[in-house]
């Protein structure tokens, strides 16, 4: 089996079998308890409210990414570069998501889920965090900031979260406008990431608005 499948399993079979349980102690604290008999307080990963800035600098897709994929749902693309990365139509998370990529040097990941609705980025953010959270109690952020690709205002987020026991990353970027929303996310483990975060970031600088 190819591992991309193991990691796709994982992350599906975390929404109802899950290694890490929530609890609460006798003084009404709410817990999250591992298998290994550690456990951390919930509210550790409760993230407060913070203005999120804005990084001044202006991204572009890398000059290798030549292979434009359009999406069926509303009026975006994804300039990909095809000597890295593999692509196919469809997935196996949701039925939202429209494409699925597979880095072709490693164990890296990407997938694009796509909506008709129409929601504020500050939205997105809240519905990503609380998604991935029903899958990892323990997801928090890690970045955040507005970003400019290509001209367009996108948000990028980076969770991380355990998952039957395995550490994993989501970087992604996040873009609305009046004819859908995009949720275009990365991933991998968190050891992984840290290796393969600047391959992460020219697959998702091909995001263009058609």
């Amino acid at each position: 089996m190819k591992k991309k499948n193991l990691l796709l399993i994982l992350i599906l079979s975390s929404f109802t079998v899950q290694s890490q349980i929530s609890a609460i102690t006798e003084t009404g604290d709410q817990v999250i308890l591992y298998t290994d008999g550690s456990w951390i307080y919930t509210d550790q990963f409760l993230n407060e409210v913070t203005e999120i800035k804005t990084n001044p600098y202006k991204f572009k897709k890398d000059k290798k990414s030549t292979f434009l994929i359009k999406s069926d749902v509303f009026n975006i693309g994804f300039n990909i570069n095809p000597k890295d990365w593999t692509f196919e139509k469809g997935g196996e998370i949701s039925d939202a998501t429209e494409y699925e990529f597979s880095y072709k040097h490693g164990d890296l990941y990407g997938m694009v889920i796509t909506e008709e609705s129409e929601l504020s980025l500050e939205s997105l953010k809240e519905i990503a965090v609380e998604n991935a959270r029903g899958a990892a109690p323990d997801i928090h952020i890690v970045k955040e900031e507005y970003r400019y690709i290509n001209g367009i205002k996108i948000l990028l987020l980076q969770l991380d979260g355990t998952i039957q026991g395995t550490k994993f990353t989501y970087l992604g970027y996040y873009f609305t406008n009046e004819n859908g929303t995009l949720q275009f996310l990365t991933y991998s483990t968190q050891k992984l990431m840290k290796k393969y975060n600047g391959d992460c970031e020219k697959l998702l600088n091909g995001l263009v608005e058609l």
